[in-house]
């Protein structure tokens, strides 16, 4: 299992559960500003629009909060603008890390992910330090409960994704950026349910973590930045055994 699709499994499980509400709200209020601001308010021609209100739903974001957040995107509601940052750097073990951000202060972000990665024994780098070794992919992540391997992959491979691949519980379908929405739109058309979708970084190469307190060390690091309110996407290269997560998330 790679480190990228199993963190974004376990990234999305532990949103669902997240105590720190507020700062899931807001993350998931800039998505839907996003993906309206470039897609339009409609959420029948949207499918990162809907996509995205769909997630917000799941945690319980109230309609008028949605609403707002669409209104804003496309420019109806109170004017806001937000950057589209990524940074990069190391975390424990020698582990590299790409986080993507939105914020509307990038004066206020950068020094509080710089002091993220130092507090758990990583650096912040310069862009493309580690961006070299990740590719910008679509990513979905779908149970194996839903369907099988081969129907799963005549549906995805004709919508134009590059790669399925079996991974633990599920099927991780990977596409290029520019055939996400086509892939996402025939998942969705074939009553298939994501685990997981989005847009992120996926590793070329990985690095093998098989060390209980050195996983630890790498996944505190990753939890941190995940739970950054500008912090949309978390990307590393860690590839941690099975048995090892299930301790960790027994913790």
């Amino acid at each position: 299992m790679s480190g990228h699709s199993h963190w974004a499994g376990i990234k999305h499980k532990k949103a669902l559960v997240d105590a720190k509400r507020g700062k899931l709200w807001s993350k998931l209020a800039k998505a839907i500003i996003i993906a309206a601001k470039h897609g339009g308010g409609d959420p029948a021609n949207n499918i990162r629009l809907r996509t995205a209100i769909e997630e917000a739903k799941a945690v319980s974001l109230p309609k008028d909060n949605i609403a707002r957040a669409i209104k804003r995107g496309t420019g109806e509601g109170e004017a806001v603008e937000f950057e589209e940052l990524l940074y990069e750097g190391y975390g424990p073990h020698g582990v590299a890390v790409m986080a993507a951000s939105l914020t509307d202060n990038r004066n206020r972000t950068a020094p509080e992910i710089r002091k993220i990665f130092e507090v758990h024994g990583g650096k912040l780098g310069a862009t493309g330090c580690v961006g070299w070794n990740f590719d910008k992919k679509g990513v979905f992540f779908i149970p194996k409960d839903q369907t099988d391997e081969e129907k799963l992959m005549e549906i995805a491979l004709e919508a134009g994704a590059d790669d399925i691949e079996e991974q633990g519980e599920g099927f991780q379908v990977t596409c290029s950026p520019e055939s996400y929405d086509a892939v996402a739109e025939a998942i969705e058309a074939n009553n298939l349910h994501p685990e997981s979708s989005e847009i992120t970084m996926v590793p070329k190469d990985t690095v093998d973590i098989t060390d209980l307190s050195a996983a630890r060390s790498v996944m505190r690091l990753l939890d941190a930045l995940d739970e950054h309110e500008d912090i949309q996407t978390v990307s590393s290269n860690v590839n941690i055994p099975d048995e090892i997560m299930e301790q960790i998330e027994e913790e």
